[in-house]
């Protein structure tokens, strides 16, 4: 299973913002659209992300309040990416070693999506589940040895 699959399952609905943008209203549409990250764009490039991890450390250093910060104060500006033909394992084991809960998708410099540690869970879960279904079924139409044993 590929990255692309998780796509074209969950849709691509983005939310974007910029640099320059208050946190404040960063935090406003995070809590609007009840999501956990906003990809970070400049002139149409990723630049970062904005994640309630990276909110929540920039409120706790600037004394409990978003104050008059840019999302350029709380974003990670390198965060891990993959592309539409990354495998589910290797996204796995990659949000796995960097703690990462929200990744973009990317071809090439095009932004195609954001998947979540939610969404690789699901895609895994509904796989197995896919498979046990299979497998009984293939086991309920086994022919019977018809030499009795």
């Amino acid at each position: 299973m590929k990255v692309s699959d998780i796509l074209r399952v969950k849709g691509n609905t983005l939310y974007t913002v910029t640099p320059e943008e208050p946190l404040a209203n960063a935090v406003d549409l995070m809590a609007e659209r009840d999501i956990g990250s906003l990809v970070v764009m400049e002139l149409g490039d990723l630049v970062g992300m904005l994640t309630f991890r990276e909110v929540i450390q920039a409120i706790v250093k600037n004394g409990g309040s978003v104050g008059n910060m840019q999302v350029r104060s709380a974003m990670d500006d390198a965060p891990l990416t993959c592309t539409l033909e990354t495998e589910m394992d290797e996204v796995r084991r990659m949000m796995l070693d960097r703690h990462a809960r929200y990744m973009p998708v990317m071809d090439r410099k095009m932004l195609m999506g954001v998947i979540s540690f939610y969404d690789v869970a699901k895609a895994v879960v509904d796989s197995q589940n896919f498979e046990n279904k299979m497998l009984k079924a293939y086991i309920r139409d086994w022919p019977e040895d018809e030499s009795g044993g």
